[in-house]
């Protein structure tokens, strides 16, 4: 029988205490890949160790030598005491795709896995982050494709809480982010009936505005949650990346 994922929190440096301290896993957002390129470490009270780098990639440059900053990073894991590299935001350019193809052997060699959004997935053996945020189409069948084209053993699920707020139509697709008070305001004002997608795996109720008509919401919970981790579980998935401050309040709950 397949176990649950292992749970890996993206860990900002304020909290780094909370998440070890539980005996969580940190991937520790305190990395950012800029200009040169070169690998930046954000100041913080204490320097992160143990868990994971993960690093953002979304300013990386789109030109240089891939070489300095490859053993920039596999210093910093040798460093830090580190196993394993997240490279968040990458988007594939000459540059960064040069940059991950190095990487993952140097840190295969020591063991440690490089994690690259499904946009970056032609770089060898290196794992995959899939996000379970969907606002069409069908959570399963998004998991068993990637699954047959990838291997499950390549997957993890990127496990994004949910709360978005749509105005019908919605052409784009695209909703209003709402956060945790924006949401819990409309559940207390509108009072609505709150129904379960097991196509989204996600919570949806509608509402009308008296401004702008029509507006489906979109939000994950606690059950939710859990059953996109079971989800993954009978699809032989073994990780799972969870933002801390995203997902803090429901822990106890999703780990129980």
């Amino acid at each position: 029988m397949p176990t649950s994922p292992e749970l890996i929190f993206l860990t900002p440096p304020e909290y780094m205490r909370a998440v070890q301290s539980a005996g969580y896993t940190a991937a520790h957002l305190a990395y950012r890949m800029g200009g040169g390129p070169h690998l930046y470490r954000a100041g913080a009270p204490m320097a992160p160790r143990g868990g994971l780098l993960a690093m953002d990639c979304r300013e990386a440059p789109i030109a240089g030598n891939p070489e300095p900053v490859c053993r920039e990073i596999v210093r910093e894991c040798s460093a830090r005491g580190f196993r394993g590299v997240l490279a968040l935001g990458a988007r594939p350019s000459a540059l960064m795709s040069a940059v991950l193809r190095e990487l993952e052997p140097l840190l295969a060699r020591q063991g440690w896995p490089l994690y690259v959004p499904e946009s970056c997935a032609e770089v060898g053996k290196a794992r995959i982050l899939l996000s379970s945020a969907l606002s069409g189409g069908s959570l399963q069948a998004r998991l068993e494709e990637a699954a047959e084209r990838y291997g499950p053993e390549r997957l993890v699920l990127r496990l994004e809480r949910v709360a978005q707020d749509f105005p019908l139509p919605s052409p784009t697709g695209e909703g209003v982010p709402l956060g945790r008070e924006g949401l819990q305001r409309l559940l207390e004002t509108e009072q609505p009936a709150v129904f379960f997608s097991h196509e989204l795996c996600a919570r949806y109720f509608t509402y009308m505005s008296g401004a702008n008509g029509a507006h489906f919401v979109l939000f994950d919970d606690v059950g939710s949650l859990r059953k996109k981790l079971e989800l993954a579980r009978q699809m032989h998935i073994r990780q799972a990346v969870l933002s801390y401050p995203q997902i803090s309040d429901l822990l106890p709950e999703l780990v129980e």
